[in-house]
């Protein structure tokens, strides 16, 4: 834990209180996660900060997440709470190119919650572990009085194995290393606001959720030596970025004119005063590779459905600081700093 670089203020733990912010994905919900959850938790996997730990046992390597749903609203454009919560717990297995096998689903209920509601819930969440081939095997619920929850929220646990002898790590980005984003930006964020305001826009704008396990797959058979992937969900590219910098010791440089932005989620974020790179994504990896690899596992990912909008978007640079910054498409450049608010609460 000593090793780890902290930068910014301090959280003051004795006047303080938890904030919006503190679950942003951006600099505050880092500094409450390494001042007030790693260093009481403090363990060799947990202080690697990846969105999932890798463990032995005597059957092999396996890999375990957990996370929590507390979207608003609990049905958007494109899925609901159910599938979300299903994609994004493979995801995070997904991300260490492990296998997902088994899922544990935790509900907490609120008290005059629509049963119909909760049905075609559970259903879309069944229908997401089909499709995935993973079983949901285990798990609870609880229903708290009226008033005292939002609905539903889920919490999903997840298990899988890493059959090859691989290491994808955040702390693994070299300078000289491409960045690759596997398709547009910003989608599920901006189809969440939409549905939350009542907006509409020249073209419907859909959550791009989705399992991203066997796209995973064909990066590996492919590139077996990927150094690192990242799902960019909360605090969206700019927050993993930032996230992989500071693990890695490294900075980025990535350029404004490759970056995948549908047209009218870049009119919409516009519109709504919002940055597409801090816009919340649900089916979408960052994968970092050496360069040598970068056109190859483009290629690769450009060929499966969930990838034929991939692009190399910049490269990891030797950088002190672990800035992220971006090269503009008017030739200069900007920092990409840590999120230093909400954006979109309740967006995952």
């Amino acid at each position: 834990m000593s090793g780890i670089k902290r930068r910014g203020a301090l959280v003051d733990v004795k006047r303080g209180c938890v904030e919006l912010s503190h679950g942003s994905g951006g600099r505050a919900m880092m500094q409450l996660i390494d001042q007030v959850f790693l260093s009481a938790f403090d363990n060799e996997l947990l202080a690697q900060k990846n969105d999932q730990a890798c463990f032995n046992t005597e059957q092999g390597r396996m890999v375990m997440t957990t996370d929590s749903y507390v979207i608003s609203p609990l049905f958007f454009p494109g899925g609901d709470i159910g599938c979300l919560a299903v994609h994004g717990t493979i995801n995070d297995i997904a991300m260490s190119g492990a296998k997902p096998l088994y899922l544990s689903a935790s509900f907490i209920l609120e008290e005059g919650f629509s049963l119909m509601d909760l049905q075609k819930i559970v259903q879309s969440m069944a229908a997401a572990a089909r499709d995935a081939n993973v079983k949901i095997i285990t798990g609870d619920t609880k229903v708290v009085e009226r008033g005292k929850g939002d609905g539903v929220f889920i919490t999903t646990t997840g298990i899988g194995v890493l059959a090859q002898p691989i290491n994808i790590s955040a702390d693994r980005a070299k300078p000289g290393d491409k960045v690759i984003i596997s398709g547009y930006l910003g989608d599920h964020g901006v189809a969440v606001m939409s549905k939350r305001e009542n907006l509409s826009f020249f073209a419907p704008v859909e959550s791009d959720t989705a399992a991203l396990h066997e796209l995973v797959a064909t990066m590996i058979a492919a590139v077996p030596d990927i150094h690192c992937m990242r799902d960019p969900t909360r605090g969206g590219l700019a927050s993993v970025l930032n996230e992989i910098a500071e693990q890695s010791q490294v900075g980025f440089m990535i350029e404004e004119n490759t970056l995948p932005i549908r047209e009218v989620v870049a009119g919409a974020c516009e519109l709504l005063g919002l940055d597409p790179l801090y816009v919340a994504n649900e089916g979408k990896l960052v994968a970092i590779c050496k360069s040598a690899d970068a056109e190859i596992l483009l290629a690769v990912m450009q060929k499966h459905p969930l990838g034929k909008h991939a692009a190399l978007i910049g490269e990891v640079v030797a950088d002190a600081n672990c800035f992220v910054q971006m090269q503009t498409s008017f030739g200069g450049k900007r920092m990409v700093d840590w999120l230093a608010g909400e954006q979109l609460p309740r967006i995952c």
